[in-house]
This record gives C-alpha cells, structure tokens and sequence, in this order.
C-alpha cells in the first residue's frame, strides 16, 4: 500500500509565460488590442465631430401662375372649298397653289358646249311663247271687239281669254328657263368669292369634273387662327378667357395676343388631345399661313413656395425638405406637397410657414438631429 501511495505522480504545472509563447495567443492579444485602440478613436472623433457646412433660404410664400407654352400653326380664319356648280370636263386651270388671288378672280373654266347649246334652246323655246303670245293677245282683242259690238258670243270671248293666259304662262316659264340656261353657262368659270390664297388644288385641266365636287381650297384673307393641340388637363386648369401670347418660332421678335376662340368639344381619339383655336386680331404680316408659333398662356395664380431643387430630399419615400432649427440650429425633416417642378426650381404648396429657415445646399450630408453651421441664406 505504502509503494503505490509513493508512486503517484501530481499533474506539472504550467507557468503563463510558457503560453504567451503560442502564435495564437499573440494573435489574440493583437486583435483585442487593436479592437479597444479603434474605438477610443471613434469617442474621440466623436466628440471632435464639426457643424455640418450647408446654405439656407427663408420660405417667402408667393403668387405662382404657372406658364404653360405649347407649338402650333397658323392657319385661316376662313378656309373656302370651291367648286363648279354645273359638271364637265376642266377646259383650262388658271391658277396654281400658294398663288393669291383677288374676289371675282376666274380660277378653272370647264368646256361650255353643252351649256351653250341649252341657251340656244331655251332661246328658241321663250320665242316660240313670245310668238304664241302675240297671237293669242291678238284674238283676245277681236273677241273683246266683237263682244262690245254684239257679234261674237261670250263664250268664244272666253276662250280667248284663256287662250291669252295660257300663252303668257308659257313665256314665264321660256323666260325663267332661258334665265336658267344663260346662269348655267356662266356656272362653267369657277370665280373667287373672297380674296385669299390657294392652299390646295384638286383637278388638272382635262378632267371631267361632278357638280359640287371640291376643286379649289382658298383660305380667305382677313385674321388668322393659331391652331394648338392641347393635353386636356392643361384645359382644364387654364383661365376661363386667357390671354395667349403668341410668337413665331423662327423670329422671337414677332409677336401677337389672341384670344381663345374654340375649343374643340371632343378629344382626339388619335392624340388624345383637344384642338384649340386662338383668334390673332390684326394679324402681323410676319405670321404667314403655316408657319411654327409658340402659345404661351398663364394659369390661375395660387399661394406657393419657390425653392431651389436641390433642397428637396426624401423621407419615407416622401418629398419632405430639412427645417433648421434657429436656436438649436439642429435639422429635422418636414414632408412637404409638391404642386409642380420649374427648370431648376421647385414649387411647394402645402407643409412650410413662411420665415422658416430651409437647407437649398449640403443637405446630402445630413441626419434629423444634426447641428449644421450656415454659409449663407438667400433672402
């Protein structure tokens, strides 16, 4: 017994020098060192962190009337479709596309031989009545003459009577027929009705043309229209009689005001936009038929707040822009109601008092709570 108590051995001990010995001790000690050094600089830099540096502008609350410019045309007040009133064949063209013509001016002549040949019956017919009628006034005198003396009866007085009647009837009517004939030749010289300009042509000389059938566009001289076609909410939201500045695309200096005078009652179902006419009253010379202007109308003014773009930011994917604090000068975000966007420019219409101080610069850098320093405040 006393052998085996003799013979057990206690366990070596281990001294910590021998441990720190182990690369993997010295690595643990690195990271734990390196660990605490990091964040005694983060207190420090902490606690040394400067004012953000941003510029602000006071919200003034104003008139905005926003101004809307659109691209038109200008064309005629009047646009005339000019068309033979009888039908044949187009014996001569006399005037071209783009040409100005006066009232009364002939346009196109159609060949007048089958007109010509109904005057010479109609004349024919009307002295045929006028030769009946002269008899027939002659017999009516005898018959009254004999009547008077007693040797001729009341009936045969009668006839002549009738006779006479009936013959006056029949020149009435060669006269209205001959009148007919002669206002149907002059129906085969198609005249102007207005002075105006020739802005399309649909027959050439030899063609058989149909009574009616639409052989000239002349757009009458006079005022002209600005035609614009319009997105149906920009309608909606215009003054009810707006005056409409117009100018012409290719010279800024020519200049005009009109007036709305139609509104088209239904949308295009092509562009799906509304055809609105200006009236231009005393047209300048400059405008000609066709050319490109420019629209531009005010909308009803309302109570807004114009700041720089760059002071919009976003919170809770909301528009929303930064409030400085005056006393604290620390920034929290306020959501705001955007009513449009201007180049460079946006227009708040709801959630800002007037004087309250707004970030327009730096405010990329700032957190809600932040204290901020100001370069500058635009007024």
């Amino acid at each position: 017994m006393s052998r085996n108590a003799t013979s057990s051995v206690s366990p070596p001990s281990v001294k910590v020098s021998s441990l720190l010995s182990f690369p993997a001790a010295s690595a643990i000690f690195a990271c734990t060192a390196a660990m605490l050094l990091t964040g005694c600089q983060k207190q420090e830099a902490a606690a040394k962190k400067l004012p953000v540096m941003v510029r602000t502008e006071t919200v003034a609350i104003a008139n905005f009337a926003p101004r809307t410019s659109l691209t038109g045309v200008i064309a005629a007040r009047t646009l005339n479709n000019l068309s033979f009133r009888v039908g044949g064949r187009v014996a001569e063209r006399l005037v071209d596309v783009g040409q100005h013509v006066d009232q009364g001016t002939v346009l196109a002549r159609i060949d007048p031989q089958e007109q010509e040949s109904d005057l010479r019956s109609a004349q024919a017919d009307l002295d045929a009545a006028q030769a009946q009628l002269t008899q027939s006034a002659a017999a009516f005198e005898r018959q009254k003459t004999l009547l008077a003396q007693g040797f001729t009866t009341r009936r045969d007085y009668d006839a002549a009577d009738q006779a006479l009647k009936v013959a006056q009837g029949s020149v009435d009517a060669a006269q209205s027929a001959f009148a007919n004939a002669q206002q149907n030749l002059s129906f085969t010289e198609l005249k102007a009705g207005a002075a105006g300009v020739i802005t399309a042509r649909q027959v050439e000389a030899g063609q058989v043309v149909q009574a009616a059938q639409t052989v000239f566009t002349v757009a009458e001289d006079g005022d002209r229209d600005a035609v614009f076609n319009v997105q149906e909410t920009l309608v909606a939201r215009s003054p009810a009689a707006p005056a409409v500045t117009i100018t012409l695309l290719s010279d800024p200096q020519v200049k005009a005001t009109g007036k709305v005078r139609e509104i088209s009652p239904v949308v295009d179902p092509a562009s799906g936009s509304i055809r609105v006419k200006v009236s231009i009253p005393d047209t300048p010379a400059g405008m000609p038929l066709g050319a490109a202007v420019i629209g531009s109308v005010s909308a009803k003014p309302t109570k807004a707040v114009l700041l720089p773009w760059q002071a919009l930011t976003s919170s809770a994917g909301n528009p929303a822009v930064w409030v400085v604090d005056p006393a604290t000068k620390a920034v929290t975000t306020t959501p705001v109601e955007v009513l449009a966007f201007e180049s460079g420019t946006v227009v708040i219409a709801k959630g800002l008092d007037e004087g309250q101080s707004i970030v327009t610069s730096g405010g990329q850098l700032l957190s809600p709570g932040q204290t901020v320093e100001i370069s500058g405040a635009g007024q």
